[in-house]
């Protein structure tokens, strides 16, 4: 079972002119904040960065497909050749 410890802290959010203030907490060796369901982002990945002393967090974008394809397993499967005859002439 994992304890929570509250932090003393606030942090405030601030999202196209919407301010709320909410708690910083210990979660093992990092801190975390609960991210209100008004402020919530789509997916499952996000980005976070400083930037003038501000903490900024981004949905992260969807991966490219070639990304997701590079993380599949090699094949190593032999497969039987494939009968590929040689077209034949056409008439258009």
């Amino acid at each position: 079972m994992r304890v929570l410890t509250y932090a003393v802290s606030y942090a405030s959010v601030r999202c196209m002119g919407q301010e709320r203030h909410v708690k910083l907490f210990k979660n093992g060796r990092s801190q975390a904040v609960r991210i209100p369901r008004e402020f919530e982002l789509p997916g499952e990945d996000a980005i976070m960065r400083k930037e003038d002393g501000r903490l900024i967090i981004e949905s992260a974008p969807p991966k490219s497909l070639l990304a997701v394809l590079a993380t599949l397993p090699v094949i190593e499967e032999d497969f039987a050749p494939a009968d590929d005859p040689v077209p034949g002439p056409v008439d258009l």
